[in-house]
């Protein structure tokens, strides 16, 4: 009998093949982990950007986003509860965006691009909080550990 790759669902419908799960979830990762290596090999540049955003004390801040981007995105790419670490990223996406992208009080030749950033970022909360809610769904579903 040959063995499939394919991660069962519930209702014996297809799913993505293992693989292809795993590069989904490396491209929807893939700005938290440059950024967080970013801000991790330039932190003097990660300290700025805390600050520049009214963050303080913006070191510690800095070095709390830096474990919750890599973090999280490496509890999402291993499977180890992932479910917590796609609620981390929705809920830290959720809240830089209310920060960094208030296009309704931007300057008028920024409104246009500022309000696609933002809502393309409440299209990547909306992704987390799927992934969340499936990784859930399969853990109970299997008795699995959640």
């Amino acid at each position: 009998m040959e063995r499939s790759h394919a991660i069962p669902t519930r209702h014996g419908g297809r799913a993505l093949p293992r693989s292809l799960q795993w590069v989904a979830l490396l491209l929807l990762c893939s700005a938290y982990l440059q950024g967080g290596l970013v801000k991790l090999f330039d932190f003097a540049g990660a300290v700025a950007e805390m600050q520049h955003f009214g963050m303080a004390p913006a070191a510690p801040l800095a070095a709390a986003v830096i474990a919750l981007e890599l973090g999280a995105s490496a509890m999402i790419l291993s499977g180890w509860r992932r479910w917590l670490g796609a609620l981390a990223l929705a809920a830290f996406t959720l809240a830089a965006t209310f920060l960094a992208l208030r296009f309704w009080s931007a300057p008028p030749d920024a409104r246009f691009m500022m309000a696609n950033a933002f809502f393309e970022h409440l299209g990547l909360v909306g992704a987390f909080l799927l992934v969340a809610w499936h990784d859930l769904n399969r853990r109970l579903n299997t008795g699995a550990e959640t």
